[in-house]
């Protein structure tokens, strides 16, 4: 440290005097480079908590004994879990606010005291939201048989977004997917789920919607226990399919969707069917209302019969005026055709369906096929190297080219 020597004392006993600045900045440097002190894991009970509008965290820890001053900034994580009165457990590091000379716990990391209690506070909101009625099974919708635009409500990047755009590309590339990007862990992530389902509600072409995220703790998770995203997906104008976590993982938000699936791609799998059983489904259609049609011709021409008999029988004598039977007969014919043609609408609807999931209809919306050099078609930019050959099929031809650069992001907004 330095300092000046002052001429009125003894010069046999000379003493150095430091500056305010010195001090604090030499116990800054001395309590940083303790290792224990900078890597420190401390549990008590919050206590003066604020959350101004810079973000940060301002809080002390407490004990029976002992009161020590703490600060989150707003890239740290689990800020959701702070509240007065709440016992947590925080990883931070000690050092000095210089500007105050104030001993502080810079925090970059809160949890719940032990899992039992986030557990607890779990089941609470469980039970209180299913007394309220948010996962009765009657209130539960199906999900469209063939939906033409799936929105994805998870993060922009990562392993989530590819791998469910990847099933739906396999099984079902008639459908358009639309991606609304959201946080989904941490104390950012309820909010913008909420706003992410307010996106949701504004469009009115939506017919699906997929909320996923990927494995983790259950701190990790947390987002998807939260009341408010529970009452958003209640309040979805379009079924919800929930896809949070691993299988053995369930949230709160699984209970109040209108579908649970066990992963991300499973949840792919549930919200379309495969285009290449579309052939055998309008095969049996056509079966059934061939069916149907036989079936109301031979009902039509027994209620008919049975008609008859009963005027015969009311007038013995009389032969039932000719002119009745034949308009009877028209009548008949008429429902026939209207139910021939009635049939034959539904049957072109669903040929109509199923062409447009043709490769030629698809590749002619701008669509392309990628294959790698032993013909197959790639699905990732992962299976390329620079220098690769590579064929590309269009609608009206295909060409051979080269791969001069690779770039494998994740990134994606809209397929």
């Amino acid at each position: 440290m330095t300092g000046y020597n002052d001429s009125n004392r003894d010069d046999s006993a000379p003493q150095t005097a430091y500056t305010v600045s010195a001090v604090a900045d030499y116990l800054k440097a001395s309590l940083e480079s303790d290792p224990r002190l900078a890597d420190l894991t401390v549990v008590g009970e919050v206590s003066g908590y604020r959350n101004p509008s810079s973000g940060h965290h301002y809080f002390a820890l407490r004990d029976e004994q002992s009161v020590l001053r703490s600060v989150m900034f707003r890239s740290g994580r689990g800020g959701q879990f702070l509240a007065d009165g709440t016992q947590v457990i925080c990883h931070g590091r000690i050092s000095i606010y210089t500007a105050r000379g104030d001993l502080q716990y810079y925090v970059d990391q809160v949890e719940p005291d032990g899992v039992g209690a986030l557990q607890q506070a779990y089941e609470e909101m469980r039970k209180r939201l299913e007394a309220e009625g948010l996962f009765e099974l009657d209130r539960k919708r199906p999900l469209p048989e063939m939906p033409a635009k799936i929105a994805v409500i998870t993060s922009p990047t990562g392993a989530v977004i590819q791998d469910i755009l990847n099933v739906l590309t396999r099984r079902y590339p008639l459908a358009e997917v639309v991606l609304i990007p959201t946080s989904v862990q941490g104390e950012k992530a309820a909010p913008e789920i909420i706003k992410a389902f307010q996106a949701l509600n504004a469009m009115d072409d939506i017919d699906v919607a997929i909320v996923a995220r990927g494995g983790g703790s259950l701190e990790d998770l947390w987002s998807f226990n939260e009341e408010i995203v529970a009452r958003a997906i209640f309040a979805s104008n379009v079924p919800v399919i929930s896809a949070i976590g691993h299988e053995t993982d369930t949230t709160i938000a699984d209970y109040v969707a209108d579908r649970r699936a066990p992963t991300p791609s499973a949840a792919a799998e549930i919200v379309a069917p495969d285009v290449r059983d579309l052939g055998g489904y309008v095969a049996g259609f056509a079966a059934r209302i061939d069916d149907l049609i036989s079936r109301n011709v031979r009902d039509s021409r027994s209620q008919f019969e049975m008609a008859v008999d009963r005027m015969n029988l009311r007038v013995p004598d009389t032969a039932l005026p000719r002119q009745r039977i034949d308009d009877l007969l028209a009548r008949a014919r008429l429902a026939g055709q209207r139910m021939v043609e009635s049939s034959k609408l539904r049957l072109q609807t669903v040929e109509a369906s199923l062409n447009a999931l043709g490769p030629a209809k698809i590749l002619g919306r701008g669509y392309t096929i990628t294959r790698l050099a032993d013909g197959s078609a790639a699905t990732s930019a992962s299976q390329f190297s620079t220098g690769d050959k590579l064929g590309v099929t269009f609608a009206d031809g295909s060409v051979e080219t080269t791969v001069d650069d690779v770039d494998a992001s994740n990134d994606a907004s809209k397929t």
